[in-house]
């Protein structure tokens, strides 16, 4: 049996689970999260409990099984307290605005960048500190909204300009030692 697999999903205060069509719903005071069901990995809702089970052994099923529990826990999670990512942006005259939904970033390019932020998707700029909160229900949304901010431009490693995570470490590579005479 997967150890993650066999855990319970508590059902927090204010989060109500539903199973339809194979589409699991969890709705909650920071949104609605849906997750589809994978077959042969049958879910039981009952008394405020989310149990994840499988209907043979097979080596499809077994790893799917942990899987499925953590993605059924991860919506309710999402539903009840919400996912958040935060980016730093590092660089001379490196900057970022928000203007209704729609990030403007100024990246050291010819032109600024606007990134237009997706439905189900909150985003803070603090302009002074250079940092970018990006927070929502759904967790892969929030990372993948996340990655795609980044990618507009990594850090580089000679200076370190560029956007990263809070906690993300640039490692550093050294310059040129000069001409050797």
């Amino acid at each position: 049996m997967s150890r993650v697999g066999k855990e319970p999903i508590a059902i927090p205060q204010g989060v109500k689970v539903t199973l339809e069509d194979q589409v699991f719903v969890a709705e909650g005071p920071k949104g609605k999260v849906c997750q589809s069901m994978l077959t042969g990995i049958p879910v039981e809702i009952e008394d405020g409990v989310v149990k994840v089970t499988r209907d043979d052994d097979s080596g499809d099923l077994r790893s799917k099984h942990g899987l499925m529990r953590a993605l059924l826990a991860n919506a309710v999670h999402g539903a009840a307290e919400g996912f958040s990512k935060q980016l730093e942006i590092h660089g001379v005259g490196y900057r970022a605005s928000l203007k209704g939904s729609e990030i403007h970033l100024a990246l050291g390019f010819s032109h600024p960048v606007v990134f237009q932020v997706p439905v189900g998707i909150e985003v803070q700029v603090d302009e002074k500190a250079g940092k970018i909160m990006v927070s929502g229900a759904d967790r892969q949304q929030v990372g993948q909204v996340a990655a795609n901010i980044r990618r507009l431009r990594k850090p580089e490693p000679y200076k370190g300009k560029g956007i990263r995570y809070s906690d993300e470490v640039v490692r550093r590579k050294v310059g040129k030692a000069g001409a050797a005479k």
